[in-house]
This record gives C-alpha cells, structure tokens and sequence, in this order.
C-alpha cells in the first residue's frame, strides 16, 4: 500500500532547481541526532524544519560555547539539466537533414519535439521552484524571441520594419505557458492537503485545479478548432525577387478544417495579429504540393496552390493555448518527485503516464481523428511529445539518479544548466554572426565558412554529412566545453 506520509515538501532533501534543494536518493531515511541537522536529512514537514533550524542555533559543546549552524548541502536535479541539455541539443539536429527538421505539416520530426519538451521541462521546474518552502524561483528559459532584429547567422543585415514585425514567437509562447501555469499553481496552494491520500490517483485529485486549468485550455482549444467558421481570406507578397507584389486570395467557406489553407488557428491569428505580424516563411511550403524538392526547400511549383506564399503563424494565439497541456502535464511530473519518496513508485507514475499518452496519440494520429501536427500544436500532438518528454526524463532518471550513471551526461547537464547562453548564442546564430562579421573580401569568406566548407563538408564529400559532423564538433561539442568552462567558474545566464 502506498504510504500515505506524501507530503507537500515531498521525503526529498538534496537536489537543487534555482536555489531549491530535492533528495533524489529515493531512501526514506530516519531522523538522525540534532548534531546531523542538515547532512543528509529529510524533510517531513514545514514544523519539522522550522524545530531541526531553532535547535541548530541551541547546540553547545562541553564548555556550553554555541556551535555554529550547519548549512545544507545543495545540488541541482541532474536529471533535469541533462534533459534540458539535450533539447538544446536536439535544436540544431533538423540543419542537417531535412527529413528531421520541422515537419511540413502533419507528423513529427525530431526538430518537432523541441518546444514540447521545453513547456515540459518548464512545468516540472515550477513545480519544484514554488513548493511551499521555496526560497527563491530560479531556472532557465531557453530561447529567445523570433520577431525580426538580428538575421544570424548567414545575412549580417540586422533590423526589423515593425509594420511587418512577428509579434508571436518561441519565448513569448514559454511566457504564456509559465504564466497560465505558475499562476495556477500559485493560488491553488492553500487548496490542497499537504499529505496524500493512498492510491494511484491521489496526485491527480490533489492537484485537481492544474487539470482544470489544463482541461479548460483544451476545450477552448477544441471547441475554437472544429467550430470556428472560416472565410475566405487573402494576402499580398513579393515575388523571389522581392520587386513584384503577388495578390492571392485563399477560398475556405468551412469548420473543422486542419489543413494549411483553412484551420482556425490561423484564422484566429489573422484576426488577432494581422496577417503582415505573421511569420512569412512557414514550413508548409517543404511540402509535395508546394514544391518538388520535398521535404527539403526548394522553389515553388507553377502550378502550386496559392496558400503556399502565404505567412502562418506557428507559434500563434490558438495554437499557444493548446501549449498550456504541455506545461500541465510537465508539472505534474515534479509533483511526483515532489511527493513519491521512492525510485519505483516515481518511475510507475511516469512511465504509466508517458506510455498511456504515446498510446492515445498514436490511436488519434492514425485513425484520422485528430492528426499529430506541430503547426496547428493538436491534442494529438501534445499527447505525443507529452508522453514522449515523460519517457525520456524517466530514462535519464534512471541511468543518472538511480544507477548513477552521471558521467556520460556531464556535458549535457553543463549545457543545460546554461541553457540560455547555449541557445542564444549557438541555435540562434549570434556568435556565429559575430565571427562572420569579420570576412576577407566577401562575406562568404570568413572563418566560420571556411571551416565547414574546408573542414568538414570537402572532407567527406557530402553536404549533409558535412553539416552533420559540423553541427556535432563544432557546434555541439564546442557549447559542451564552454558550458563545462563556465560551469566551473559558476558562472550560469538566466532569466
């Protein structure tokens, strides 16, 4: 039977996100003499810490002379910044091959499951950061705002028309998720019992209000989706050439359409944004319709539907509040390390939960009910990408908190715990600008060209093999050893 001393602070005392401190050892240990108030303790509950810190200050030695307090141990969750690392890492695998970028539309690539996995990681830190004996709610958002600016890292032209500037993107997405979520989470804490009740479904029940909040975000989602009328609508844009501006109009007149064309989360974003604020080189143009180079780029067909010129926003309004189910569903997962004291009974949570929603996505995506897409971010999708996030986080907690298998990770737990320069810096192109920045002649002719024509792609006489070795040496491996660099200095970007 499960035992029913859960408790809000969780029987967890040493793993750290920001400045919070978790026990990841799994052992329900007993309480040790008052000389032992921090080292290696467990905290049951909040009275308990507050009687171990009152006696620490009341310890005397032989001759009644006050010892000082002894101050806790911290650590970080491990586990949590290796998988932080790897999304990171996992950004820049799609520049390589374009069978794993983004998807066109329907389906998922590797580059698709990016920024589930950040809402995912998002959410179990706030559950971590605002438990009841938070200190302080540190962690790392790693992105940054796709609207226009900087052009990195090939064109060096740096400036955005703000008549056309993309009002939507990466971080403004992660900032509605974490405010929707956190705030949840903040005002629902005085709501819930601080100790579980037995049974497997005790943690959902506690935290009853974040899946409302999740289920409401749902049915808006839905309901908007397969109900909104959609009309037709146009658009103007300038030719390759940038001279000639091209007027289209895109006939629709229907419900529950989840093509390109006509889907409500794009009509949502054209009424709310404008269509000039959209993003105006979306990935449905990579398709068969669109072009004959599918999946890669490729210059449009004669013959292509006129929706293939047109923007689409990605990250848009809609498609956002779908978003919100990846955060819930990564919160729950920190409530579960938060309460469940052992290894096994955590890992039955997540694996049960990460299976079960790999399997109804699965059922949705190939029975034609709802199809996994990124761009229109369907129920199907975050069931996916959820259940796929929930799987891989249990598979390095596994290998790293409960074999200890710590030391082939080391370079994605330095990347991760760095997450916002790796990916500023690296996925968005800027130190590669800068270093472009300063060529010989031409602009193609600058130490970041040469060394990927010269070092890797002639060598292997191979694009795509090229770009791979080149994304994994000197992208990769490079961010590894700063990250790991800085890591030893404790020097960490943040938000």
């Amino acid at each position: 039977m499960a035992d029913p001393k859960r408790v809000e602070e969780g029987l967890i005392g040493h793993t750290q996100v920001g400045n919070e401190e978790f026990n990841m050892d799994g052992h329900d240990h007993h309480k040790k003499e008052e000389a032992r108030i921090y080292d290696d303790a467990v905290v049951l509950d909040p009275t308990d810490l507050h009687d171990k810190e009152k006696s620490s200050h009341h310890i005397h030695d032989e001759q009644n002379q006050p010892l000082p307090p002894i101050k806790p141990k911290t650590k970080r969750v491990a586990t949590l910044d290796a998988f932080r690392g790897l999304t990171i890492v996992a950004n820049d695998a799609g520049e390589a091959y374009p069978r794993i970028d983004h998807s066109p539309w329907n389906g998922c690539t590797l580059a698709d499951f990016v920024m589930p996995f950040f809402l995912f990681i998002v959410g179990v830190a706030i559950a971590l950061a605002l438990k009841p004996n938070a200190m302080k709610l540190d962690f790392d958002v790693a992105e940054n705002t796709q609207g226009g600016y900087s052009h990195a890292p090939n064109d060096l032209s740096y400036g955005v028309d703000m008549k056309k500037i993309r009002w939507c993107g990466i971080l403004q997405r992660i900032a509605l998720v974490y405010l929707v979520v956190a705030l949840i989470e903040t005002f629902t804490t005085k709501l819930r019992s601080t100790v579980l009740n037995p049974g497997h479904f005790s943690i959902f029940t506690a935290y009853r209000w974040q899946w409302l909040g999740g289920f409401v975000s749902f049915v808006i989602y839905m309901v908007t989706t397969y109900a909104l009328y959609v009309p037709d609508w146009s658009f103007t844009v300038h030719d390759d050439q940038g001279t000639t501006e091209i007027h289209s109009t895109v006939k629709c007149g229907m419900r529950g359409h989840l093509g390109p064309a006509c889907n409500a989360v794009g009509y949502v974003d054209r009424q709310v944004w404008g269509i000039n604020h959209l993003y105006s080189q979306p990935v449905w143009k990579r398709l068969n319709a669109c072009t004959l180079s599918s999946p890669s780029d490729g210059p449009l067909r004669e013959n292509a539907p006129s929706w293939c010129r047109a923007p689409f926003e990605p990250e848009g309004l809609l498609s956002t509040i779908s978003a919100i189910l990846s955060g819930t569903i990564g919160i729950h997962y920190g409530h579960v390390l938060i309460h469940f004291k052992g290894h096994s009974e955590r890992l039955k949570q997540w694996v049960s939960m990460g299976l079960g929603l790999l399997i109804l996505s699965i059922i949705l995506h190939f029975t034609d009910a709802i199809p996994i897409n990124k761009q229109l971010y369907s129920f199907s999708y975050v069931c996916f990408t959820a259940g796929a996030a929930g799987i891989v986080f249990s598979g390095f907690y596994m290998l790293i908190d409960v074999w200890g298998q710590r030391t082939p990770f080391l370079f994605l737990e330095w990347i991760g715990k760095n997450a916002m320069l790796v990916f500023v810096m690296a996925a968005e192109g800027i130190f590669a600008a800068f270093i472009n920045g300063w060529y010989y002649e031409t602009p193609d002719n600058s130490l970041v060209h040469w060394i990927r024509r010269h070092v890797f792609v002639d060598v292997w006489n191979s694009e795509r093999v090229g770009t791979l070795l080149y994304v994994i040496f000197a992208e990769i491996t490079f961010w590894g050893v700063v990250s790991g660099i800085l890591h030893k200095f404790g020097i960490y970007w943040k938000l």
